[in-house]
């Protein structure tokens, strides 16, 4: 049964999100660098035994009071989409920002923080809900229990590779008559970086899916798992879940590529690793 249809919006984007980007970003003036993030995609949910007992009116409720904490921690108006899956196992959101300050600087750093920050936001946000949802648990923070989380280096990398096959495409899609020779030339160059910087996060990525699948065949050993254990699983398995989706993506763009091309860098890449 597709429950795609289940899915809704608490905060709708009026235009694609890279125009949702730019246009916060223009309209506050901020100065960017080539390596800055211009967007943060939140993941919000909480166990499966949580939603179990809930009906869709107090689903959409728990999305609704997170999306309300979000908007007082960074600001409404850097938020330009929140939207609840329930067509997967279990509820959760996706809330996209962009990180600007206050005072119209774009920086990610300094909103998210550190580690030591990222648990307070954790412990600020089960307070929060915690009140209007009583039988919410609160897991064990990385602090507390030393569970190594999958490397911000890969969210930073997937944020990367997502604004860089935008631009190809943007630079594939202007090729016309008059300037075929010059576009695609340009679009080539492009891709002889996005390909081999692709295939290394497919390789990081495949090695903490492994690290993952042996943590949960030797968590399945054990006679009791407690709850706090249960939760890192599951933090670990969504945080792997959003990347390999991006994943997708990527190798959906990179295989619509014509295979002259796709022969052509994968011939440079073996090249240079050479």
């Amino acid at each position: 049964m597709n429950r795609k249809a289940d899915n809704f919006h608490i905060i709708t984007p009026k235009s694609s999100y890279r125009q949702e980007i730019d246009r916060r970003i223009e309209s506050a003036g901020c100065r960017t660098r080539k390596d800055s993030i211009r967007f943060v995609d939140t993941l919000i949910t909480a166990s499966p035994e949580f939603f179990k007992s809930k009906t869709p009116k107090q689903v959409r409720a728990f999305f609704v009071c997170a999306a309300k904490f979000m908007r007082q921690e960074i600001g409404g108006g850097n938020i330009f989409s929140a939207v609840v899956h329930m067509d997967e196992k279990t509820p959760h959101m996706h809330l996209c920002f962009t990180p600007i300050t206050e005072d119209n600087r774009l920086t990610a750093k300094e909103i998210l923080g550190n580690k030591k920050k990222m648990a307070e936001w954790q412990t600020k946000f089960h307070a929060y809900m915690v009140e209007r949802f009583p039988d919410l648990e609160r897991g064990r923070s990385a602090i507390e229990t030393g569970r190594t989380h999958i490397p911000p280096q890969l969210f930073k990398q997937s944020v990367y590779l997502g604004q860089q096959m935008d631009v190809i495409k943007k630079s594939l899609d202007g090729i016309n008559v008059v300037n075929a020779g010059k576009k695609r030339d340009e679009a080539l160059t492009m891709l002889d970086k996005w390909f081999p910087e692709m295939e290394r996060f497919a390789s990081k990525l495949k090695r903490h899916n492994k690290a993952l699948k042996d943590l949960k065949a030797e968590n399945a050993q054990l006679i009791s798992q407690t709850n706090a254990a249960k939760k890192e699983q599951w933090d670990n398995n969504m945080e792997l879940a959003m990347l390999q989706s991006e994943m997708q993506k990527y190798k959906r763009f990179y295989e619509k590529l014509p295979p002259e091309v796709r022969e052509q860098l994968i011939t440079r890449s073996r090249s240079l690793e050479r």
